[in-house]
């Protein structure tokens, strides 16, 4: 089987990290990389140019757990949702001979309301990420009224249907 490096991206808050700590338990042999701690700064912005040295950090560790042999590297970031920067992260990544699969979760702006009052988030929630056009290739995810277990389920039937 030839690995796969499996992007989950989207707005803060629609579900990245959990869907993918959800998969990275129920597969054997994976590594979880959660992307947007490669470079938690404050203030947090995208067109900070020192965001590019996260993308680095990002890039060595995916290629570190690749070469490893995982079978399944789940990484997740907010970040890679835009193609410049996932192109960038991609190609500095020096690993061969593995498979990406991406997705895109999605959610109403009602639905991400709630979920970062659940979180205990009182900042002004922006729905600038969740406007962004999903990536070309993109599995899109609606999560809304879906659970952590069914969205994960819903990820794994598309990874399967690829091998």
């Amino acid at each position: 089987m030839k690995q796969k490096l499996i992007i989950i991206t989207g707005s803060p808050c629609v579900g990245k990290t959990a869907v993918a700590e959800r998969l990275f338990e129920s597969y054997e042999n994976s590594a979880h990389f959660d992307g947007d701690w490669a470079w938690r700064v404050n203030p947090f912005s995208i067109e900070d140019p020192r965001l590019r040295n996260g993308d680095k950090t990002m890039s060595f560790a995916l290629s570190t757990y690749l070469k490893s042999d995982f079978d399944y590297v789940l990484f997740s970031s907010v970040v890679v949702i835009g193609k410049e920067i996932r192109d960038a992260i991609l190609q500095d990544i020096t690993a061969d001979n593995y498979t990406t699969i991406a997705f895109t979760l999605k959610c109403s702006e009602k639905t991400l309301v709630e979920r970062h009052r659940k979180r205990g988030d009182n900042s002004g929630i922006s729905f600038y990420w969740l406007n962004l056009e999903s990536h070309d290739g993109d599995y899109v995810i609606d999560t809304d009224q879906k659970t952590i277990s069914q969205v994960a389920n819903e990820i794994k039937s598309i990874i399967t249907s690829i091998n």
